[in-house]
């Protein structure tokens, strides 16, 4: 309907004539006249007194101010650590360590336990079968070719002889 009315001849020629009238009205200023704009005579009597600046020099000497500690990161107005993400925590202390073992045979006494001989990083080592090696580490068996050993887990670990292997034990 109101598509209707728009597209009507006699809604155009009401318009029309309208904006006509109304350009008539301004021309002839029947519409009245512009204020008289002027500038207002002082009052004594209106003067406040000025605003209290005495105070103003408190403000602004640097002992209010926050002392500024200059560092690599602060050098530029720009930087912030506002928006860079937590440090991770630690990680936990290490509850393991690795040992080099190296099985290099085994000898008996006279009615004696059977002993052998490990190569514990550096040092040489006799531990009887059924004795610890390091840490939670013990001698179960000892044959000329192979070392059986096991921890409290019931983790076993076959060495054979001279060569290297490489453990993990707890740290005391």
């Amino acid at each position: 309907m109101l598509n209707e009315t728009l597209r009507s001849r006699w809604f155009s020629a009401c318009l029309h004539a309208g904006l006509w009238l109304l350009l008539l009205l301004a021309i002839i200023s029947v519409g009245g006249r512009a204020l008289l704009y002027h500038e207002a005579a002082a009052d004594p009597a209106a003067v406040r007194t000025p605003v209290p600046v005495a105070r103003l020099k408190k403000l602004f000497t640097p002992d209010n101010w926050p002392k500024h500690v200059v560092d690599a990161a602060t050098l530029n107005p720009f930087s912030t650590t506002h928006f860079m993400p937590p440090l991770p925590p630690p990680p936990p202390p290490p509850t393991t360590r690795k040992v080099e073992v190296t099985y290099q045979g085994f000898y008996r006494s006279v009615d004696g336990p059977i002993h052998t001989l490990l190569r514990v990083g550096e040092t040489l080592v006799a531990v009887p079968v059924g004795g610890m090696v390091v840490t939670n580490l013990f001698v179960i068996e000892a044959t000329i070719e192979t070392l059986t050993l096991t921890n409290s887990a019931a983790q076993t670990n076959v060495l054979t002889v001279n060569a290297k292997k490489e453990l993990e034990v707890p740290l005391k």
